[in-house]
């Protein structure tokens, strides 16, 4: 739900100084969505991944969350007292996903108390940790960040229904590279099928429900979903939801309802057509186990073509004579 009620607003001076349509495996250009109607293009970039994700030590050691009761984790403050901007720590088991996230600063005017550091009247949202690590020093990876959009806190009634992270693909795997296994093989969501998301107050877990390749520009789609984290109805959320399978390259047959509380990964696909990749996932249930697919609710439609599955479901009747 949007309780700051922010929006963007980008002038025409800023899209005459920033083409944030462009997108490339290498890093020197963004991969969230445009915000203007400029539009640049370069030719972008295959290459195989040859080499892993070296993080520092200090980093993975603080990849160890307890949920939090009373406030802000333990480990959540320690980051906090390093940048304010830090949200939590994002993983997909079997990928180079590992890495903590950052939520971009917004709308930086002269009125900021950091406006001399994120930059000037120039200022872009949702560029600054483009081309900047954790520590806010320039680093041409960049590392994944929430939408400055997005609102999160310590339980769902605080929180954006869909939250947007972004993150560059670059051709070595780091950051969001390593997303295009699902895209180059669409069964590798069997291998995996799930994200887990720590933020400031404890441990989310969540499962891939859809990943697709779309249009990162208004001028293309009707589907501008780095402009679609409130989504406070029914209708809206079931317009997202049923965009994503329309598009979708695998059925997952996971089932989706309103109410559920979505994640969404963005990085880019290719230059010539401004195009994104994403991947869409839900959080888990009650009843659901996480790293354990069978457990996780399908759809009705799904289960008559796999009735092996139905046993496992949370509702099924053996599932609630066990409880």
């Amino acid at each position: 739900m949007n309780y700051s009620m922010r929006k963007i607003t980008v002038t025409a001076l800023l899209a005459a100084a920033f083409g944030l349509v462009s997108c490339s495996a290498k890093s020197d250009n963004p991969t969230v969505p445009e915000h203007d109607l400029t539009v640049t293009t370069t030719e972008a970039v295959t290459e195989e991944i040859t080499e892993e994700s070296e993080l520092p030590e200090n980093l993975t050691e603080l990849f160890d969350y307890k949920e939090s009761h009373g406030g802000y984790s333990g480990k959540a403050k320690e980051w906090l007292m390093q940048n304010k901007d830090y949200v939590g720590w994002l993983r997909i088991k079997d990928t180079m996903v590992n890495y903590p996230v950052l939520i971009d600063p917004g709308e930086v005017t002269e009125e900021h108390p950091d406006f001399g550091y994120y930059g000037s009247e120039y200022y872009v949202p949702n560029s600054f940790y483009l081309s900047h690590y954790w520590d806010k020093t320039p680093y041409r990876d960049g590392i994944p960040f929430m939408d400055w959009k997005d609102n999160y806190g310590g339980y769902q009634g605080y929180m954006s229904e869909n939250i947007v992270i972004y993150g560059h693909n670059m051709a070595n795997g780091n950051m969001f590279g390593t997303l295009s296994r699902y895209r180059q093989n669409p069964n590798y969501f069997y291998t995996s099928p799930f994200v887990e998301l720590s933020t400031r107050y404890g441990d989310d877990a969540y499962v891939i429900f859809a990943f697709l390749i779309t249009p990162g520009s208004y001028t293309a789609t009707n589907f501008t979903y780095w402009n679609m984290e409130e989504l406070n109805t029914e209708e809206e959320f079931q317009y997202y939801v049923d965009s994503c399978h329309g598009r979708q390259m695998l059925d997952t047959g996971i089932d989706v309802k309103y109410g559920d509380q979505l994640l969404t990964l963005s990085t880019c696909y290719a230059d010539y057509d401004n195009s994104r990749f994403i991947v869409v996932a839900r959080k888990l249930r009650e009843g659901e186990t996480f790293g354990n697919l069978d457990t996780i609710q399908r759809t009705e439609v799904y289960l008559e073509s796999h009735p092996e599955l139905k046993e496992f479901q949370p509702n099924s009747k053996k599932a609630e004579k066990e409880d």
